[in-house]
């Protein structure tokens, strides 16, 4: 898994409430590689500035097209440097945060279909 790109389990059940434990993917937005592809992002459309709330709309369009089973139970809680996935806590679910960890990873080590789908359908993506 890649430094910028891991997946955390929020359980600890000496603090958290049972119904509140969950999976998440957190992203840093800001690590050296995301960082240069979101700025390549941004010289292709300039609503593409890719701080955590456009990688949020970027990654709501992905999903919805390639693969909207991980939308399904999906939170987030996104920052400007950082996106963070949630979901409740199961096995279904944990595997799916390991899929979408796995596809945050794969778009940015092979930009080059990230940056088509920016050219290409920018116009579409609900940009913060």
């Amino acid at each position: 898994m890649a430094d910028y790109a891991s997946v955390f389990r929020y359980d600890d059940e000496e603090f958290v409430d049972p119904d509140e434990m969950q999976v998440g993917v957190e992203f840093d937005v800001t690590a050296d590689k995301p960082f240069a592809v979101g700025e390549k992002m941004a010289e292709i459309d300039e609503n593409a500035y890719m701080n955590g709330y456009n990688w949020e709309a970027f990654f709501n369009f992905y999903l919805a097209e390639t693969a909207p089973e991980l939308l399904e139970d999906l939170e987030t809680d996104t920052e400007a440097s950082t996106y963070i996935a949630l979901y409740p806590l199961s096995e279904e679910n944990e595997k799916k945060a390991e899929r979408f960890a796995k596809i945050i990873e794969s778009l940015i080590e092979e930009e080059t279909e990230l940056l088509r789908i920016v050219r290409e359908r920018g116009e579409e993506i609900e940009w913060d």
